[in-house]
């Protein structure tokens, strides 16, 4: 028992110290932790052969997909993508259509026979929900328009992966009886959920949240109870039957194609959905992100130890032509879809980029494949070679998303053809006097300042929700990308008075600076910078007031409690307003001010 013990720390031990040593290499660097894990398991397994029994690192790693996806759970706020629902549900199952036939179509051409070709598209069609929200949530994007409709997307691809993982679970063969047994089986699963997360969770965790440690206990059994009845729900069904129809005889082939459940991944998701509206949810993920972070780091190393050196040397043609179908069919089906929904250009791209990837439930959809002998084990080792390098390559697509973009914006102009027209308001008798470049959190409060004179505002921006919004409220408005030289000309730069770029990326803003000096050196000029450096450099750039949203907080609170001092306002009074302005603001879908 020692001697087995001592083995296992060892072998986790190492992985460990030498994943550390490894990220912190890249880290230097500046390249993705995710490649330094991945290297990792493939040095200790197909290279120098150290880790011998893979089982338990595979088998951590389960739990870490488990733990991955039950705060992914948590951390969808499916409020915040009311404005982008159509595009998600509709554009998202579109993209799974197309991409699958794609991908079906190619794996034919390349000599595959039907039903793995029919796998291979089923792995090209999901992105990673897990990587795509570390990515973007690390570059605090997860709440601009381009997070949005990716999450949003990402959402129905996962619900439509597991609609496909519940039915090949069920049996090997596909018929309309076994769909209709998946989705009872997914209905019930999500019934539990939605109960108790009416009727038990509040009250439950309620209590628990006055102890800490029994916070974190309580999420976990909720997490584990999900996961176990997932994989037992077949069982559960076949049991209620049996119940029910207890004088009847049942079939035991119809018993049996009942009896199979879902992955374990599966209840964890819809256990992180149960508990993601709770109060204390933000309290639950950040106690269980150390775990999630642990077990995930297992989870890659696991991937890079499953790959296959012979695989890579006989199949390299299909790997690269499927990565290709990958990283550039994908990604240009994504952002046509998002732009025959009316977003611009840049949205779309940023959309499109950040969804170039296989993600984890195509590795459990393959990992099922193999268990059911749909799919041989060259093909299962091919996936993971591919997830592998399109969520390498993405993690540089996201990071350098406004480079590539910038590199591609002429070429891309092909798709402003395809934009619905209608999303413009420029009356002929009235010239602007204002414009007003992006309208997020601080064009909103500069907005509503300047309301009164809204005839004489003009806005710009790329999100067609709030264009149309703004064309209700009667404001001048232009949609689309502000750098566009079309759009610049027909904001006529020369009549304007006053200029104000709410716009993070300083490039963008340094242009539009040039622009305006260029034909009207009168004009006021408030610009948004990132940082100290960025706000400097933008005043020597001719810049009438630089605008440092992280600093704002701090001057409003000190300007109110000198205004309280002296007596000016009434805290009671101004509370209220406060109140009354966050419920705007929260109707306008404002929700988390650390996502700037």
């Amino acid at each position: 028992m020692a001697g087995v013990t001592g083995n296992l720390f060892l072998e986790v031990g190492l992985v460990v110290i030498i994943a550390a040593f490894a990220a912190y290499t890249l880290r230097l660097f500046k390249q993705p932790q995710i490649l330094a894990y991945v290297l990792v398991g493939v040095l200790l397994t197909p290279v120098l052969g150290i880790v011998t029994d893979t089982g338990v690192v595979e088998s951590m790693s389960a739990i870490g997909i488990a733990f991955l996806l039950f705060i992914v759970g948590m951390e969808m706020d499916l409020s915040s993508l009311k404005n982008v629902a159509l595009v998600s549900t509709l554009g998202g199952v579109f993209q799974v259509v197309l991409v699958f036939v794609t991908g079906y179509v190619t794996a034919l051409f390349l000599g595959f026979l039907s039903l793995e070709a029919a796998y291979i598209g089923l792995f090209i069609a999901f992105s990673s929900t897990m990587v795509v929200m570390k990515l973007i949530s690390d570059k605090r994007e997860l709440h601009t328009l381009h997070g949005r409709l990716a999450i949003g997307i990402l959402l129905t691809q996962d619900i439509i992966a597991i609609l496909a993982l519940s039915v090949l679970t069920t049996t090997d063969g596909f018929s309309a009886s076994i769909f209709g047994i998946a989705l009872l089986k997914f209905a019930l699963i999500f019934g539990i959920a939605f109960f108790a997360s009416k009727f038990i969770f509040p009250t439950m965790f309620k209590f628990a949240a006055k102890n800490q440690e029994l916070l974190l206990i309580c999420s976990l059994a909720v997490c584990f109870i999900f996961s176990i009845l997932a994989l037992k729900i077949g069982i559960v069904i076949v049991y209620i039957l049996k119940s029910i129809f207890w004088r009847a005889e049942l079939s035991p082939a119809l018993l049996e194609s009942v009896k199979s459940g879902f992955s374990i991944a599966i209840g964890a998701f819809v256990a992180g959905i149960a508990l993601g509206n709770l109060d204390y949810s933000h309290d639950i993920i950040g106690k269980i992100k150390s775990l999630k972070d642990f077990f995930s780091l297992l989870f890659f190393v696991s991937l890079g130890m499953a790959i296959s050196v012979s695989v890579i040397k006989e199949m390299w043609l299909e790997i690269t032509i499927l990565l290709l179908v990958v990283m550039l069919i994908k990604p240009f089906i994504i952002m046509l879809i998002c732009t025959l929904f009316r977003y611009t250009k840049r949205p779309s791209f940023l959309t499109a980029n950040s969804l170039a990837q296989i993600g984890e439930f195509s590795l459990i959809l393959a990992a099922q494949g193999l268990l059911l002998g749909h799919i041989s084990q060259e093909l299962f080792s091919l996936t993971i070679v591919i997830t592998l390098a399109s969520i390498t390559l993405t993690s540089y697509y996201i990071e350098y998303n406004e480079f590539f973009y910038k590199l591609l914006k002429k070429p891309l102009s092909l798709f402003d053809k395809f934009n619905t027209e209608g999303l413009e308001y420029l009356p002929q008798k009235t010239s602007a006097s204002v414009i007003l470049c992006g309208h997020n959190r601080i064009g909103y409060s500069i907005l509503s300042d300047l309301r009164h004179i809204r005839k004489k505002v003009l806005v710009v921006d790329y999100n067609p929700e709030i264009i149309s919004m703004m064309v209700e409220k009667g404001y001048h408005c232009l949609y689309g990308d502000a750098t566009d030289e079309e759009i610049i000309e027909k904001m006529n730069l020369n009549k304007v008075s006053l200029f104000i770029s709410t716009i993070p990326e300083t490039d963008d803003n340094i242009l539009l600076l040039r622009k305006i000096r260029a034909v009207n050196k009168r004009a006021k000029v408030i610009i948004a910078a990132n940082d100290i450096e960025e706000a400097l450099h933008l005043y020597k750039q001719g810049a009438s007031y630089v605008i440092l949203p992280h600093f704002l907080g701090g001057e409003h609170v000190s300007s109110l409690i000198t205004d309280v001092r002296r007596k000016k306002i009434d805290l009671r009074v101004h509370r209220e307003d406060h109140i009354e302005h966050l419920e705007e603001r929260k109707d306008a879908g404002h929700k988390h001010p650390k996502h700037h």
